[in-house]
């Protein structure tokens, strides 16, 4: 699996967070703190814009770092990705992001 899928199996490369990162682009850290921060009622602001992938080493946003139960859970069960959790099919902490993206459920199968 590669390692830009996140523990969720979300493609970290797809999230604005990390483009805005890894080109360095200010103007997307404005619009993706702009838009997170109505979308989440929370004071968030182009400087919290900044990840390289929720499983690599490097920057997070304040979110997946500290915030994200899907991230927590999955290092306490030492799993690299949902994926490899016997609970996965009925686990209610990834089945939000799971019904909301089916590429998501097929990165963490794939």
């Amino acid at each position: 699996m590669r390692d830009m899928i996140g523990y969720c199996g979300l493609d970290c490369e797809k999230c604005d967070a990390y483009i805005a990162t890894a080109n360095d682009d200010q103007a997307l850290r404005e619009k993706t703190a702009q838009l997170w921060a109505q979308l989440n009622n929370a004071p968030i602001l182009p400087e919290h814009i900044n990840c390289q992938g929720c499983r690599t080493d490097g920057v997070k946003t304040v979110f997946c770092e500290n915030i994200c139960e899907i991230r927590k859970c999955a290092m306490k069960k030492g799993v690299s990705t949902c994926g490899q959790c016997t609970m996965l099919a009925t686990c209610s902490t990834v089945g939000t992001i799971i019904s909301n993206n089916p590429s998501a459920l097929e990165n963490l199968r794939g």
